[in-house]
């Protein structure tokens, strides 16, 4: 193929674009693109930036004949079968690193929000409601959090914590090798966590694994009352099981950016009851996957987009 062409799938930064103009590809829009679109056209393309629009399986890939690589806006990869791409030799690089901070700045704003009653006094005020006693809060210093995925956004989070006096019991599945923090304990498995933690965040991938990672067993063995956050993938923590530790008072708060279905309009009647319910929550916040999505984490993206991609084209 003579011709360069790169897809976009999803709106990109003039630092990536000036880039790939510069290596010589031409770049084409399909921001509109769905699935079956894309099947149509994948062949005349050499290079594609995506995000999790569109899955990328082996059906489709197979229709794939000049694509060389993928690159993926943002962090997780279980939209695109890694395995078959590379057997394809179709190279698959993401940029975890780029909306890491993002993520670890809505995690503690969210950790935060709730230990402080902020969001609850907030919705008050609005209907004239000033309760001051009932409000009062707890302060993050000196509490124990569980890490459970310590990679790019859950090493972040963590860095946060321990500045802010937080002690942090970190857990990953994957052997990590880290620089010492004097604020991190390494945990081989999640009985210290279970034991200890009064705060749960999780940070892991989307796998066969992690699906409904956190459920009503792993809410019993928790042996305090705790805070969970989720901010990886909504099918990681059951909602059903969210749900019942708020109801039973096991979970004092509990923050989703992330849900089982998204958006929440996808949801079945009894998913979608138990979301709107939770919504309604005085000890619960829920945002619409937006952790990553910050206007410097799409550059920050881009630029380790652009430099993964200088070494393979």
């Amino acid at each position: 193929m003579s011709v360069k062409r790169v897809l976009l799938i999803t709106k990109i930064e003039p630092v990536l674009s000036d880039f790939l103009l510069e290596k010589g590809y031409t770049l084409e829009e399909g921001f509109s693109l769905d699935y079956g679109q894309l099947s149509q056209c994948i062949q005349d393309y050499t290079g594609i930036i995506t995000s999790t629009k569109i899955k990328f399986d082996q059906p489709l890939l197979e229709k794939a004949e000049n694509l060389h690589w993928i690159g993926r806006m943002g962090s997780g990869m279980e939209h695109i079968d890694v395995a078959f791409a590379k057997s394809r030799n179709i190279i698959c690089i993401s940029s975890p690193e780029g909306n890491a901070n993002a993520v670890a700045e809505q995690a503690l704003g969210m950790y935060l929000a709730l230990q402080h009653r902020i969001v609850k006094s907030h919705t008050e005020l609005r209907q004239d409601i000033w309760l001051r006693d009932d409000n009062r809060g707890f302060e993050i210093e000196g509490t124990t959090a569980g890490i459970i995925g310590m990679g790019n956004n859950g090493y972040r989070f963590a860095q946060k914590l321990t500045a802010m006096g937080v002690k942090v019991l970190g857990f990953d599945i994957e052997a990590k090798d880290y620089a010492p923090n004097p604020g991190i304990t390494w945990c081989p498995d999640l009985e210290q966590i279970y034991q200890e933690a009064t705060m749960i965040s999780f940070h892991v991938p989307y796998t066969k694994e992690t699906h409904h990672y956190f459920n009503q067993e792993f809410c019993k063995r928790m042996q305090h009352p705790f805070t969970l956050l989720n901010l990886s993938r909504g099918e990681v923590a059951e909602q059903y099981a969210v749900y019942d530790g708020l109801l039973r008072g096991k979970i004092v708060g509990a923050a989703l950016d992330v849900w089982e279905k998204e958006p929440i309009s996808k949801m079945d009647d009894k998913m979608f009851a138990i979301a709107m319910e939770m919504l309604h929550m005085p000890n619960f916040i829920g945002t619409a996957h937006i952790g990553g999505y910050t206007y410097n984490a799409n550059t920050k993206m881009c630029l380790t987009l652009k430099k993964k991609l200088g070494f393979i084209i």
